[in-house]
């Protein structure tokens, strides 16, 4: 079995936890909110949930009280991310595989990115969703300025022994509905 199949494999029950945790309602950004508090005014790339994703929007919300807050932005395939400046007073419109943009909105740069995941473990592994457009995006930021990587997570995405390549980019923090592991 290639790389490939093995990633696939992986997805395929890492959604199926995700899924179950989405069902019982435990998503919260409870603590994802206390990190932010610790960075105000630093500008922050969130996501707009999709399907079974937790949900950041409460944290964006708060952040966006202190500062520029972004959501990302697709320009086109193998190309790192872009990200508009969100409110939670944004016009919202279907971009890229239906996630939510903004319609209108200046560009930002953020220097933390909320990244959603498929899963995670705890030496800071991330399994995305096969694009590749965060771990091009998170390279592209910390080759320009410190970036930070935050995962946002339901803790059943938890999982060992994730099939990595050399150009996954780690998470700096994981943050669950459960609180925060520091890889």
């Amino acid at each position: 079995m290639d790389l490939a199949d093995v990633k696939a494999q992986a997805r395929k029950a890492a959604f199926a936890r995700r899924k179950v945790a989405h069902d019982l309602g435990q998503g919260t950004a409870g603590y994802l909110s206390e990190v932010l508090a610790g960075y105000r005014g630093v500008p922050v790339a969130g996501y707009m949930a999709m399907r079974t994703e937790i949900d950041p929007s409460a944290a964006m919300e708060e952040a966006a009280a202190h500062g520029p807050v972004g959501v990302p932005v697709i320009i086109g395939a193998g190309q790192p991310l872009k990200f508009r400046q969100w409110t939670p007073d944004s016009v919202m419109v279907p971009g890229a595989f239906g996630a939510a943009i903004p319609e209108t909105g200046d560009w930002i740069t953020p220097e933390i990115v909320i990244v959603p995941l498929v899963a995670f473990d705890r030496a800071g592994g991330r399994l995305g969703y096969g694009g590749g457009f965060y771990d091009r995006t998170l390279e592209q930021l910390r080759a320009k300025q410190p970036t930070l990587a935050i995962g946002f997570a339901y803790a059943d995405q938890e999982a060992d022994n994730l099939p990595l390549e050399a150009t996954d980019q780690p998470l700096d923090l994981i943050v669950t509905e459960r609180g925060v592991i520091q890889p």
